[in-house]
């Protein structure tokens, strides 16, 4: 038995259950009207960490939980869908979310950064991905996602820093908008 044939046992079993069911009706509004950016690293689940069920968020994840321009189109495709198809709803708050010893350092590394870059990668944009000390690059990505002009300005965004050895988040940047800077 492979570890996907053990997932898909697992999905088995969640099928025969009712938790579904509780997904929200409008796939662009989850339950708790929250969207979550974090890291890929396993050790960093927003479900675990935040106690999320399914359909409470819009979860997305990538190397280091930076903002990158993919995630500002993701973002402003949700903020525009709202806007256009939920205008009366009330407007969803955004996390993001960095943490310590994170995999994405191994960018700092220029040996490493340019071995990655000659598989068809631009150094200078993988160079400013490491997650070296959260608290500093989850305040250069609220900036940068807040700034985003293509990003509806009714968001509510703000930044943590996780520490991996204690599972707690630290409030570095406090819930804003375009609109309160």
């Amino acid at each position: 038995m492979t570890h996907i044939d053990d997932l898909l046992a697992r999905n088995k079993a969640f099928a025969s259950t009712d938790v579904r069911d509780r997904v929200p009706a409008i796939p662009f509004i989850p339950n708790l009207q929250t969207y979550v950016i974090t890291c890929i690293d396993p050790r960093v689940d927003p479900a675990s960490i935040l106690g999320l069920e399914l359909g409470d968020a819009i979860i997305e994840r990538n190397v280091g939980g930076r903002v990158t321009p993919a995630v500002v189109q993701d973002v402003a495709w949700i903020s525009y869908l709202h806007e256009v198809k939920t205008p009366d709803a009330d407007w969803f708050e955004l996390a993001i979310i960095h943490h310590t010893d994170c995999g994405s350092g191994f960018f700092a590394d220029p040996e490493l950064r340019h071995g990655f870059a000659e598989r068809g990668f631009d150094e200078m944009t993988l160079a400013e991905l490491p997650v070296l000390h959260p608290a500093e690059t989850v305040r250069v990505d609220v900036e940068r996602l807040t700034s985003a002009l293509s990003v509806s300005p009714r968001i509510k965004i703000s930044g943590y820093s996780y520490d991996l050895e204690t599972g707690l988040l630290t409030t570095v940047v406090p819930p804003r908008s375009r609109d309160d800077a």
